[in-house]
């Protein structure tokens, strides 16, 4: 009697799914899954925060200079040099939750604002990196507001997990950027970046350069916050000057510094382009 073998079928094959043949099968996943995801739980568009991870809120900032203020008391009048340094990173890093706290103020006051919408479907829904730092901070404040929101997580050696704030059932974890990037695009009506570094200008010059060769299809607000930082960054007059790019092209994103000014702008520019129906 010939031997009764069973054989696996391709789309239960673990380890073809996960070889470089399957790579196409792999990015469509990405691309269907969260689709299908967000059609359940009925999110017509979002609202994208971008920043840095290593921004760390006034609580957790302050109790770390605190601490090593109190350690440089006890070794006076030398206090050694490393511990110096570390005080200085400290004391800057509680400079910069001043960014995580309005960025959860942001959040906070526009998923009040959101909850108001007419409609069946969740409207201008908070969308974040789904990490730590600013991202955290803009779940955090759709949290605070009893509001869902959305992490599109992404796996990298360090620096990124999921926090505690996202919605669970629109928490992403994806493997590809760009299918990431896709999914940022694709839903947001406004962009709001924050102080960040290569991440951040990465994402903030995709969606500039998508919103000025119109590729987007849509209007696009970017709303750049903290002008001390940024303008220090982004020398945008010094680009004009040597013609790089346009001088209307400065008027493509707008600057804020307090939340309330940012929710202003953000509220009434998309209350403009996208009424409630």
């Amino acid at each position: 009697m010939a031997e009764d073998r069973k054989t696996t079928k391709a789309y239960n094959n673990l380890e073809f799914l996960n070889s470089p043949d399957a790579r196409l099968i792999r990015i469509l996943a990405e691309y269907l899954e969260p689709g299908r995801r967000f059609r359940q739980y009925r999110i017509q568009d979002t609202i994208v925060f971008f920043g840095s991870a290593r921004i760390k809120s006034r609580e957790v900032a302050e109790p770390n200079l605190r601490q090593l203020e109190e350690q440089a008391a006890k070794t006076e009048p030398v206090v050694p040099t490393e511990l110096q340094e570390r005080i200085r990173i400290a004391q800057n890093e509680l400079k910069m939750s001043r960014y995580y706290e309005d960025a959860v103020e942001i959040a906070r006051l526009l998923t009040e604002w959101s909850k108001n919408m007419r409609g069946g479907k969740h409207r201008f829904i908070i969308c974040s990196g789904g990490g730590p730092g600013i991202m955290e901070a803009a779940n955090r404040g759709a949290a605070a507001a009893r509001g869902i929101s959305v992490g599109l997580n992404i796996e990298i050696p360090f620096e990124q997990s999921a926090n505690p704030y996202i919605s669970r059932e629109l928490s992403f974890d994806f493997h590809y950027f760009f299918m990431r990037k896709f999914w940022f695009t694709y839903l947001a009506k406004a962009l709001v970046i924050f102080p960040g570094g290569f991440g951040t200008l990465d994402e903030l010059m995709e969606v500039l350069t998508l919103v000025q060769t119109n590729k987007l299809h849509k209007p696009m607000p970017v709303l750049i916050y903290g002008s001390d930082y940024w303008k220090e960054v982004l020398n945008l007059d010094a680009m004009v000057k040597w013609g790089t790019i346009s001088p209307q092209d400065i008027n493509l994103m707008r600057f804020a510094d307090t939340p309330q000014e940012a929710f202003n702008y953000l509220s009434t520019r998309l209350e403009e382009l996208y009424p409630s129906n």
